[in-house]
Formats: C-alpha cells, sequence, structure tokens
C-alpha cells in the first residue's frame, strides 16, 4: 500500500524493521537539507565528484534565493527549475534499475522508462515542497572515495543539535558523475525501495506494482 508517513514521507509498504522506518523517514529530510542550505566547512578531500555535489547544490540555492522567483505567479517555473537541477545530478534511470532489482531484465524498453517516469515523479512529489521550504544550518563535506567509475561521497548534515550522516553514491558517466544511490544514516534509499518493491511482487505482480505508482503519481495509463 502506498502512503505518507507521519513527516509527510511517500512510502510504499514500508518494511516494519528500525531501519526501514528511520531511512523512510529521514532520507527527504536529509537529502533536502544538503540541496538547500550552505556549505560550513572546507571538506577533507574534494575531487570531481565533491566538485560536482556542489556544482548542484550551488544552483539550487540560486534558484531559492532569487527574488524575483519567489514571487507566486512564479511558483510552477520556480518548481521546474528546481526539479531539472535535481534531475540533471541525479541518475533516475540507474536509480530504477537498482531500486526494482531483477524484473528490471524482463522489462521491454517501454516499460523500463514508464517506471523510471513513474518512480522520479514519485520522487520529485515528495521532495519538492521541501526544497522550496526548507532552511537550515549547514553541511559538512567530509571526504570521498572513487574506485574506477564509482565514488562515494561524505556528509554530515548539521541541524540544531542534531548531525545526519548523508552520504551520495556516484556512478561516472561520459565524463559526468551522477548520483545512483542516497545513504541516510546507513540506510541506503535504493535498498529501502528495493524492499518495497520486492514485497509488493512477491504479493502480487509487477502490473499491479506499476498501477499502485500510478495512482500515487497521478500518471494514469493512457487508453
Amino acid at each position: 500500500m502506498i502512503g505518507v508517513g507521519k513527516r509527510g514521507i511517500v512510502t510504499i509498504a514500508m518494511r516494519n524493521t528500525e531501519n526501514g522506518r528511520r531511512g523512510g523517514s529521514r532520507w527527504f529530510t536529509g537529502l533536502m537539507m544538503v540541496l538547500c542550505i550552505g556549505m560550513m566547512a572546507v571538506p577533507g578531500y574534494a575531487g570531481p565528484p565533491t566538485d560536482s555535489m556542489k556544482m548542484t547544490i550551488d544552483e539550487v540555492l540560486r534558484i531559492v534565493k532569487e527574488k524575483e522567483l519567489k514571487l507566486p505567479e512564479k511558483a510552477e517555473e520556480r518548481r521546474h527549475l528546481l526539479e531539472n537541477v535535481v534531475a540533471a545530478r541525479f541518475d533516475y534511470t540507474e536509480m530504477s534499475r537498482r531500486a526494482l532489482g531483477a524484473p528490471w531484465n524482463q522489462l521491454t524498453d517501454q516499460q523500463k522508462q514508464e517506471f523510471v517516469d513513474l518512480f522520479r515523479t514519485l520522487l520529485t512529489n515528495s521532495y519538492a515542497d521541501k526544497i522550496e521550504t526548507y532552511s537550515g544550518e549547514g553541511v559538512q563535506y567530509l571526504n570521498e572515495r572513487t574506485e574506477k567509475e564509482y565514488a562515494e561521497v561524505r556528509t554530515k548534515v548539521l541541524s540544531g543539535k542534531t548531525e545526519i550522516p548523508l552520504d551520495y553514491r556516484l556512478i561516472n558517466k561520459t565524463d559526468d558523475w551522477r548520483v545512483y544511490d542516497v545513504v541516510v544514516d546507513g540506510v541506503s534509499l535504493v535498498n529501502n525501495y528495493r524492499g518495497q518493491f520486492t514485497k509488493i511482487l512477491r504479493a502480487s505482480s509487477y502490473s499491479d506494482l506499476v498501477d499502485q505508482l500510478r495512482k500515487k503519481t497521478g500518471k494514469l495509463k493512457a487508453p
């Protein structure tokens, strides 16, 4: 069942583990804090993956702070700009493939594209309002590690007396670092959703999973 948690976080059959509850509720909060606030500290090591994340954060900040875009009549334009900036850094296809797991390989190209569109909409519908309204204290860039085409940028989000470890996992495609997973306090976004999707698939079918996603995202199947 698709629902909305106490903090407005979209969930789909959220796992009943403690990590599942913490990850589902804290992931969007942590992610939006990083996307919407300035940097407090110089990272321990700043390589290309960290630089890529900084570029995205700086652009989000520019849009959020632009006075003209804060006008009510600019709300739709503002949201569209923010979604495009995030989409330019996040590899929704890679995230969708990993979140769905093995069933992905059995889908046609058309089915894959539909699933990516639905998963992207599910995420953007959840974080759009938070990007536009959140204000926080800061984020520290701790370090990064790379191995061939993969990298992980480790950060710590600061909010009052709370510190939330938030790590970005990236893959290098065509000389550009793209996010394919986010780990909040040790809980992986992709693994979290894969657990939810797997539970639905075991109980019913892929068609049922897609139908639930369509209903939640408002993307009804064309006749």
